[in-house]
């Protein structure tokens, strides 16, 4: 028996097939490009009906599937605001025409995110635990008693509108203040502003294009002792610490996991982001979580749907 875990981001479509016990068997990924709407439903099922076709003697009994933004359980239908047209999309829907009968169920990426270091990664053995995933924008997987924090529709963990700095700025309305300073987008912004009004600028900087600079860059600038570099890093470790502090404070997790294409390079950082975060968070708690990088990195998500599919088998 196995079954199949899909991965849907905002560029490309990842899917693996595992046992039960959690080996992954197989894997392949696909490319969205510049599609939207349903071309990228329709792009997804292809994906998924040749991966069913091509998975010989492995009978899949059930698949999970995680979305970069919010699914909606009542409805079946999804937010994704990296993929164009995906306000409301029916991917359940899709999914089930495709699966053909086979049970189906659907996370955000940040619950599956969570699930997967539960199930194979450096959460194994919590129940507490909360995966903080910086990437392009920053969400959060929480484990509570060994179930995920949904929420009453289904957008907990949508971290990135944490309220961290005063006072509110209209740039925080898209995207929120937390994610505005310290994901890989706000990064690169935040260094394109301090550019800008640093006069007779000669670092790191001078010969990048600015309108194509990106966190690699900042954290490059920060290896190489810039000082716009440093000074953007150590905002966003101040950032991160407080955001760790006060997830340590309402939820008193056992570990707190970092990941997503931002904590790559910055997990380097994690001594000094836990020192910000001892700072702020509550003194009995912040002394009992253990800060870790994920075990799983960039195939995070795709275990977690892969467990996702797990728990819905067994729950039938």
């Amino acid at each position: 028996m196995s079954v199949l875990g899909i991965d849907i981001g905002g560029t490309k479509v990842a899917a693996a097939l595992f046992t039960e016990e959690g080996a992954m068997i197989s894997r392949k990924s696909v490319t969205i490009g510049n599609k939207g709407g349903v071309e990228v439903g329709q792009l997804i099922m292809d994906f998924v009906a040749e991966f069913l076709s091509a998975s010989g003697g492995n009978e899949i009994r059930s698949v999970g599937a995680c979305v970069p933004g919010i699914s909606r359980s009542k409805t079946g239908t999804v937010w994704a605001p990296n993929i164009i047209g995906w306000d409301d999309y029916p991917l359940l829907d899709d999914l089930k025409t495709v699966c053909r009968g086979l049970p189906v169920s659907i996370d955000s990426d940040r619950a599956c995110y969570i699930l997967g270091e539960h199930w194979k990664g450096n959460a194994q053995g919590c129940s507490d635990a909360i995966y903080l995933s910086v990437g392009t924008g920053i969400g959060a997987g929480i484990l509570i008693n060994g179930a995920i924090l949904r929420g009453a529709h289904d957008v907990a963990g949508a971290i990135g509108w944490m309220a961290l700095d005063r006072p509110f700025k209209e740039v925080y309305t898209s995207c929120g203040c937390f994610e505005y300073h310290a994901s890989g987008e706000g990064i690169a912004k935040v260094c394109r502003n301090l550019i800008k009004e640093t006069t007779e600028y000669t670092g790191f900087f001078s010969n990048i294009d600015l309108d194509k600079l990106c966190a690699a860059d900042v954290f490059s600038a920060y290896e190489n002792g810039d000082g716009i570099g440093r000074e953007v890093i150590r905002q966003c470790i101040e950032f991160w610490g407080m955001a760790v502090a006060n997830l340590i404070s309402l939820f008193n997790p056992e570990k707190i996991i970092l990941g997503g294409g931002v904590f790559g390079p910055g997990l380097q950082l994690i001594s000094e982001i836990k020192s910000e975060a001892d700072k702020w968070g509550q003194p009995i708690s912040v002394t009992q979580v253990s800060i870790e990088k994920s075990g799983l990195g960039g195939d995070a998500g795709v275990y977690g749907a892969g467990f996702l599919a797990l728990q819905h088998l067994n729950k039938l």
